[in-house]
């Protein structure tokens, strides 16, 4: 086979050549060349400009090229670049204090990892270290998550994702309930009158499945299309978990550092988990960071019990030290009162646009957490698209809009028939109404396919 040349400047041909793009066929993938990122914008290799209205993969929250992140890197970087797990360093222990102020107060002990992946892997095997006795190995998860995609966050998903790999990871020992998912209730019952019927199905796995060491929710849902439980949800799940002996997880890998308005999702409900995961907002991704935090039950269990696991980037002191820069900005910038307040101007505008758009089913906002659900049919709740035509690569209704957006300058994140928005949390009230004028207008394309 003959090598190829290519021309020093075409960086988007050897991206696509020489590297795989996620969750896609290679074939066709075309991605933009993005040369700079500031602020709530970045930039393509044509100068163009674009609002970052999704915070990229819903993680730069607190937007891009945040000076006090790149000085405090740069400063641990002359300092201790690298120095492995099993010694101490100043930036590990500020960080650790750090978050024992904004965390649910039960949340006492603290495992640093690289990605949201390695978080709910870490967090499965504590569930099974500290219920082996018992012989609890089984993990309940919900349908509509995602918690990753190597082998034990995958099984964890109740995605098209995991179904896309069926036969390459063990799922064993995972079992998935229904979500939270009012507009689309798996029980088709109406709230409150449904009495949480999703969540006491959870407990009716326990009850017959036997031996189930763990639940993992995360408290709002994320790429699924910013589920939000009703109220009673999260602390019914608490209490089922509690009277069972079941460890309860929160995966707030999405949904944390202030992307609802909170600090961490289960705040908004007053929910203390057991263990709590997150990553992407922790260093607002300036460098990949992930946090296990455990209760005190957990913490305890492993001062003679062997903690098996580790890896050689455990509490690397840079990304650490962009965490504590970035727990700084949180809080003496006000971000968290920001996306609560700025959350109630979202979910006005959201719901106007609903008013105004056949073509749009569902529209839910939490903070700064928000998706626009579309429909061919609004009385059926009819889908324009399925999961298969995202697999085999067909176009979705939801790229039209998304691609017209971009046109205009907005980006959004789109999925197979929601899209979300979820600005950095340093967006300006103009900035915010600017991008979803933008968004109602482009949604004229999937209001004209339902005319036809």
């Amino acid at each position: 086979m003959e090598k190829k040349v290519y021309e020093n400047n075409d960086f988007s041909e050897i991206t696509t050549s020489l590297t795989y793009g996620t969750w896609r066929k290679q074939m066709g993938w075309k991605p933009l060349l993005i040369t700079r990122a500031y602020d709530c914008y970045f930039e393509d290799s044509r100068g163009r400009k674009y609002l970052d209205f999704s915070s990229q993969l819903m993680c730069s929250n607190l937007g891009h090229a945040n000076k006090r992140i790149i000085e405090a890197v740069n400063e641990q970087m002359k300092m201790v670049e690298y120095i492995q797990p099993s010694f101490a360093t100043e930036i590990r222990a500020k960080v650790a204090m750090e978050l024992k102020s904004i965390l649910p107060n039960n949340l006492i002990k603290y495992f640093f990892g690289s990605s949201g992946t390695d978080a709910n892997e870490a967090a499965i095997k504590i569930i099974r270290l500290f219920k082996k006795k018992e012989g609890k190995v089984k993990i309940i998860s919900n349908y509509n998550s995602y918690h990753g995609s190597t082998m034990g966050s995958i099984s964890l998903t109740g995605d098209f994702r995991r179904i896309a790999v069926d036969n390459v990871y063990s799922s064993a020992h995972i079992i998935h309930g229904p979500p939270p998912y009012c507009y689309r209730c798996p029980f088709k019952l109406k709230y409150p009158d449904c009495n949480l019927a999703c969540a006491d199905y959870l407990e009716y796995i326990i009850k017959n499945e036997g031996n189930v060491g763990g639940i993992f929710l995360e408290p709002v849902t994320g790429t699924n299309g910013v589920i939000i439980p009703p109220d009673g949800y999260l602390r019914r799940v608490r209490e089922i978990a509690s009277e069972n002996g079941v460890v309860f997880v929160a995966d707030e890998v999405m949904s944390g550092w202030g992307r609802t308005g909170e600090w961490f999702a289960v705040d908004n409900w007053g929910i203390r988990p057991d263990i709590l995961t997150t990553a992407k907002g922790i260093t607002g991704a300036h460098i990949p960071l992930s946090l296990v935090a455990t209760n005190n039950e957990i913490s305890e269990f492993f001062q003679d019990n062997y903690f098996a696991h580790g890896m050689t980037y455990e509490a690397h002191p840079v990304p650490l030290a962009a965490a504590y820069a970035a727990i700084r900005e949180y809080k003496e910038r006000n971000l968290i009162e920001n996306s609560r307040e700025l959350g109630k101007v979202l979910k006005k505008r959201l719901e106007e646009i609903k008013e105004s758009h056949i073509s749009v089913g569902d529209v839910r906002s939490i903070g700064l957490f928000g998706a626009v659900e579309i429909v061919k049919d609004r009385d059926k709740k009819t889908p324009f698209n399925s999961y298969q035509d995202k697999i085999y690569g067909n176009i979705l209704m939801t790229d039209k809009v998304a691609k017209n957006a971009m046109e205009n300058g907005v980006y959004i994140s789109a999925w197979i028939n929601h899209f979300i928005i979820a600005p950095p949390l340093i967006i300006s009230r103009d900035e915010l109404l600017h991008g979803l004028d933008i968004i109602d207008e482009s949604l004229k394309i999937s209001d004209m396919e339902v005319k036809k």
